[in-house]
């Protein structure tokens, strides 16, 4: 699996990056940034023979004290942004929901941060945002979503 990094692009799985339809350039590279983001904090890794991914969220959340409120931050910055891009309140209350139960299960030593690798808050809160982009009707990349989801054994 090949990661990438370059100042000014988001990072991820190369070659995933594409336009989305009907979303100015400085936008779809916001909601590509903030994918990608959502990746690195639910799904960057895969333990070695089995279909169970998780992300640095469940790493970082296993320094005790500070980890969780580190991720808590990185997840809340999806939020923010999708406030920014304008969402409305019901689903920024649906992504401050999911946030919570991530950050309140993290508390738990071990036992949350193994279900932060279950729960995956970040990905989540993408769905909620592509949705919205969808009944807009800027499309919301379904492949990728769709992909994940199948992936995971789960439809939407």
């Amino acid at each position: 699996m090949a990661y990438s990094f370059a100042m000014g692009s988001s990072f991820g799985r190369a070659g995933r990056a594409g336009p989305i339809p009907g979303l100015s350039k400085n936008r779809a590279d916001t909601i590509a940034r903030l994918d990608a983001l959502s990746r690195l904090l639910d799904n960057a890794f895969v333990v070695p023979g089995t279909k169970i991914r998780f992300g640095l969220d469940g790493v970082i959340g296993l320094v005790p004290g500070i980890g969780d409120m580190i991720t808590t931050g990185l997840s809340a910055y999806l939020i923010f942004e999708a406030r920014r891009l304008g969402l409305p309140r019901r689903a920024i209350a649906r992504m401050v929901a999911n946030l919570a139960f991530d950050a309140a299960i993290g508390i738990v030593p071990l036992v949350g941060d193994a279900a932060d690798v279950m729960f995956k808050a970040n990905r989540r809160n993408m769905r909620i945002l592509r949705e919205h982009l969808d009944r807009e009707g800027h499309g919301a990349r379904p492949d990728i979503v769709d992909a994940e989801f199948e992936v995971m054994g789960r439809r939407r």
